[in-house]
């Protein structure tokens, strides 16, 4: 064979070389593109969770360190609030709702706690959203290794995760801050009390009642008249609100008497 005849074979070698370095070339291009696409939603999502955290009103706070009848301890999970006597046994593991920090929610729900002996759980949601947070319930319940007895519970979005909790068999009941499920527990066999605001144009009492028939026949549901979605705890406004009537120490009342009874009721 001489050198003209295999001249075509080293140009057909060279043809097939060239598309699969292109190929290759292309590809690379594509897992950096794809790359770099994670990095900037990575990226945005964590400004966003972070930017725009709704915070504990400071006059709230001070009111619920310095009740003798409360402890207030911190981890890297929770919140815990629990009570300087005669604790019940009793836990609730309750969930913030979205971007609003987990001690926002210490005054309204340490009344429960010096009333009824009840041991209060605030989890600190991965992200400050409980959508991402799927940590298992005893990540939390293990903050109170003393309580028996445990209820989950939520506000807004947190009260939708609570509900995916609420079937698990270790599970005494479910309350409901301003919060709807979007889990079938109307054949789940556990007890529920759902609390929403009569102002609150965020999760609307209608809302509300329009996903009841996914919880038990037996759910409590008591409207509180002058309560909007931010009463439920103290961190100031929120867009898209109705205007609350009723007071920040009022509404905490009504809290602290519907979960003491629905917590003796058991």
């Amino acid at each position: 064979m001489n050198a003209a005849e295999s001249s075509p074979s080293v140009h057909d070698q060279s043809g097939t070389r060239t598309p699969q370095r292109r190929g290759r070339r292309v590809l690379r291009g594509t897992l950096v593109g794809l790359a770099a696409f994670l990095v900037i939603a990575v990226t945005a999502m964590l400004v966003w969770a972070n930017v725009g955290v709704m915070h504990p009103e400071t006059d709230a706070l001070d009111k619920v360190r310095t009740n003798p009848a409360v402890s207030v301890s911190e981890n890297d999970d929770s919140f815990v609030l629990s009570p300087t006597s005669a604790p019940s046994g009793e836990g609730l593991v309750f969930i913030p709702g979205a971007k609003v920090s987990a001690d926002s929610y210490l005054y309204k729900l340490s009344g429960a706690v010096a009333e009824s002996g009840l041991t209060v759980v605030v989890t600190k949601p991965i992200l400050n959203l409980a959508f991402f947070d799927q940590r298992r319930l005893s990540t939390f319940t293990n903050d109170a290794p003393a309580v028996d007895t445990w209820y989950v519970g939520g506000h807004s979005l947190g009260g939708v995760r609570a509900c995916q909790y609420a079937a698990q068999p270790e599970v005494s009941g479910l309350i409901l801050f301003g919060s709807y499920c979007a889990n079938d527990l109307a054949d789940v066999d556990t007890r529920v009390l759902s609390l929403s605001g009569s102002n609150d144009l965020l999760s609307t009492p209608e809302k509300i009642m329009d996903a009841a028939h996914l919880l038990p026949p037996s759910t409590t549901f008591f409207p509180i008249d002058g309560a909007n979605h931010a009463r439920f705890g103290d961190y100031g406004d929120q867009a898209g609100d109705g205007t609350a009537t009723l007071s920040s120490s009022l509404v905490r009342d009504v809290i602290t008497a519907e979960i003491t009874s629905f917590i003796r009721s058991d």
